[in-house]
């Protein structure tokens, strides 16, 4: 017969125990920035990102999540243009070679639906930033899909010259889709 002390203990871990931190399937996932340039949409992807997500859909509000994007990754489709954005007037990729962001708080938002809040940082500048994603099932996996709208020179990206938002609109959609699974 086996003791109470242990059942009870057992019980304990158990109602403590929540989802281990998924694994993030990269080859699935992906996260990208679009801007418009002299009122031309562009979008950048970045080759170079991690998510770590701690997701428990029985119990979402007790989700974690966090993204670390590589900002000398950014890839506007040109060797050049690449090298531009790294430089310190853009993203500035020798001081600050990531970005980050680390949820505060997801809440439920219906089906398939959460509302999640953060902090974000790039290039130094953390700010508090808020956006609705979506989860779905796919397979023994779940795919995160949602947009953060946010303006570039709230981080200083841009700066100097590119203050001046009649070439580089100050509006940046970051688009993310993260796959992950046990």
């Amino acid at each position: 017969m086996i003791p109470l002390r242990f059942l009870l203990a057992a019980a304990l871990f158990a109602g403590a125990a929540h989802a281990a931190p998924l694994k993030t399937d990269l080859a699935k996932s992906s996260v990208s920035a679009t801007f418009k340039q002299m009122n031309v949409p562009v979008e950048a992807k970045f080759k170079t990102f991690s998510a770590q997500i701690d997701y428990d859909a029985a119990k979402p509000e007790a989700s974690k999540a966090t993204v670390d994007i590589g900002t000398a990754s950014m890839d506007l489709g040109d060797p050049e243009y690449n090298r531009e954005v790294a430089k310190k007037e853009w993203f500035n990729t020798a001081q600050f070679p990531k970005a980050t962001f680390v949820s505060t708080s997801i809440k439920p938002a219906g089906a398939d639906k959460l509302n999640v809040a953060g902090k974000l940082t790039i290039k130094g500048k953390t700010a508090d930033v808020a956006f609705p994603l979506t989860v779905k099932a796919a397979g023994k996996q779940q795919v995160f899909e949602g947009q953060l709208p946010i303006k570039r020179l709230a981080f200083n990206i841009g700066e100097g010259e590119w203050k001046d938002t009649s070439m580089v609109a100050d509006e940046v959609v970051i688009k993310f889709r993260v796959t992950a699974g046990q």
